[in-house]
């Protein structure tokens, strides 16, 4: 007969009630006193303030007493990046329908271009990532967009570390060609690539801003769609303006 209310797992149970007992001291608490708060046995306390300890989640102190660690920093960070992308997904999906291509949300973080978010589906499928967008700057739409906000210091920086690989016929190799495209004046409101990073694909984007962390949104269609090109732009650039208004909700 099946017991009632969901099977929980009591060593997880057991091993939160640490934490959050390590957590109400800030300067720290020893086992002895932890395992009291915590309502645990002081062998499993020991036990799991050593398992805790090894996977990054509490810190050690000289004095022998537990603070919590690092690691849950990198949990907390990651639920924020979650939290602020709940707010912009929408724009990206409606972009998706809209338009019937696949949907890209970039940053510039750490000096590289990490993709937060593809939103994509069977009938608006995204391109083939054969070459990690932090190495094809130079070659996306989203990547150029995102350079071209960048200053001279971090822009230089970023192709210091990243060469203009030849990814198509169509890549521009030429540091030279690839500055005059970035530094074009007047700036138009959006970039495009032009099966330069992918043969049979063509992206355009226009810039996104966290703050002060520069991005860029963009979708990615066939070449046998580039008589669009004037609707993509049109609800790119309303599109943009909602997802840096929502993201500025979480800052």
């Amino acid at each position: 007969m099946a017991a009632d209310g969901p099977n929980l797992v009591a060593s997880v149970q057991r091993a939160f009630r640490l934490m959050e007992a390590v957590g109400a001291h800030e300067g720290g608490a020893p086992a002895q006193q932890l395992a009291q708060e915590a309502g645990l046995p002081l062998t499993t306390t020991y036990h799991l303030l050593r398992t805790l300890t090894h996977d990054g989640y509490l810190r050690r102190l000289e004095d022998d007493g537990y603070v919590l660690g690092d690691r849950l920093d990198t949990l907390h960070s990651g639920g924020r990046e979650q939290e602020q992308l709940s707010y912009v997904r929408p724009a990206l999906t409606s972009l998706r329908d809209d338009l019937s291509a696949a949907a890209y949300l970039t940053f510039y973080e750490d000096g590289e271009i990490q993709v937060a978010e593809i939103v994509d589906s069977p009938l608006a499928p995204r391109v083939d990532t054969w070459v990690g967008f932090e190495d094809a700057g130079h070659a996306t739409a989203l990547g150029k967009c995102l350079l071209r906000e960048l200053g001279d210091e971090a822009r230089n920086d970023y192709l210091s570390r990243h060469p203009l690989a030849d990814l198509t016929p169509r890549t521009i190799t030429a540091r030279s060609e690839f500055m005059r495209g970035l530094d074009t004046s007047p700036r138009p409101p959006v970039v495009t690539d032009m099966e330069e990073y992918s043969l049979g694909t063509y992206c355009v984007a226009v810039p996104v801003f966290r703050g002060q962390t520069p991005g860029s949104l963009g979708v990615s269609l066939r070449v046998d769609r580039l008589s669009h090109i004037n609707q993509v732009r049109d609800r790119l650039i309303p599109a943009a303006k909602r997802v840096t208004r929502g993201l500025s909700l979480t800052i």
